[in-house]
């Protein structure tokens, strides 16, 4: 080697000892040397000798390899420990990561799951609310429906106030003279009684006869004429046989309400007309209010019942115009009531 400096590895001699090569310097066996040894060798110049050739300049052996050659150099003891140590350490960072990953996605799951459980706890909520308003709706519509069953029930019908009216109501015949008469109030004593016109029976009264005889479906039942009243145009009879009472209207009645007239005009028994209610109006002599009415009337309808669409008595029919069609007169059934007190 051609430098500046001498080379460490020869040993100086004696001038008297005269031109002579340096021995060799003895290495140590490779076997007897560690890593440290190598390294502290060639880092470590002899005294007053100038530093080593940079590192660069060196040779490099493998990790745990080892050289007789002066100059080779292996990396320190504690580098390759702290390379095996990183080496070690990798599988705990790995375990690490897989358990931050998998606690981050149990979270996520348990966000997810919290919400799923929010959101059905909502449409739980709207579910109770909708049946809840289902439930008003189908209460709104029951009543609506008893509404319009009670209104129907209400509602004028004909053939149902016949059908409920006509037992009640009979030809009377007193004399040579006809008419209707129908039965009213609760029975008493097995007995009936029944209501007509005074002048239905006036000239078998006035001749001391006080037998009158009803007639329906073939049947031919006596009754007696109790009592009348001129003025009012009324009579009551009463006869031993039960048959079932129509009832009386409460209220009075109002123009426009419908109305069925059943009698037996010209002696035809159980017929039935219909019409309304034209006015309630006061009579001429001032005997009392008397109800006009369009249902059609002929001779014989006298002392029929006047029936409203609740199957109640409103008046008694009493006549009718001679030079017009449509007008009709009925005595109020609470005068007849009130004169002879059987309602």
């Amino acid at each position: 080697m051609t430098s500046g400096y001498d080379d460490p590895r020869s040993v100086a001699v004696p001038d008297d000892a005269g031109p002579r090569h340096a021995a060799p310097e003895a290495h140590t066996p490779p076997a007897a040397r560690t890593v440290e040894d190598a390294y502290v060798a060639e880092k470590a110049p002899a005294a007053g000798e100038p530093p080593s050739a940079p590192e660069a300049s060196m040779s490099w052996s493998p990790p745990g390899a080892t050289s007789d050659r002066p100059g080779s150099w292996a990396p320190p003891a504690d580098q390759l420990r702290r390379v095996t140590s990183a080496r070690r350490g990798w599988p705990g960072a790995t375990a690490l990561l897989l358990v931050l990953l998998l606690a981050g996605l149990a979270g996520f799951q348990t966000y997810q799951i919290r919400q799923l459980t929010t959101r059905l706890a909502e449409v739980d909520q709207r579910l109770t609310r909708a049946q809840g308003a289902d439930a008003d709706r189908f209460d709104l519509v029951e009543a609506r429906a008893a509404e319009l069953e009670r209104q129907v029930g209400a509602a004028f019908d004909p053939e149902a106030i016949a059908t409920a009216v006509l037992p009640s109501v009979f030809r009377v015949s007193a004399g040579r003279f006809t008419g209707t008469a129908f039965a009213v109030g609760e029975s008493a004593d097995g007995g009936t009684n029944l209501l007509t016109n005074y002048h239905v029976v006036e000239p078998s009264y006035l001749a001391g006869n006080r037998r009158v005889f009803l007639e329906r479906d073939g049947e031919r039942i006596e009754a007696a004429v109790v009592a009348v009243d001129e003025d009012s145009d009324v009579a009551q009879l009463r006869t031993d046989r039960s048959f079932p009472g129509l009832p009386p209207a409460p209220d009075e009645v109002k123009s426009g309400q419908q109305i069925v007239v059943v009698g037996a005009p010209l002696g035809l028994v159980d017929s039935v007309t219909t019409g309304v209610v034209s006015a309630l109006r006061d009579a001429d002599d001032s005997t009392g209010p008397v109800i006009q009415f369009d249902a059609p009337i002929n001779p014989g309808n006298s002392g029929g019942p006047v029936i409203n669409s609740g199957k109640q008595v409103v008046g008694i029919a009493t006549a009718k115009a001679r030079d017009a069609e449509g007008i009709g007169l009925a005595v109020p059934i609470s005068t007849a009531c009130d004169v002879f007190e059987i309602c």
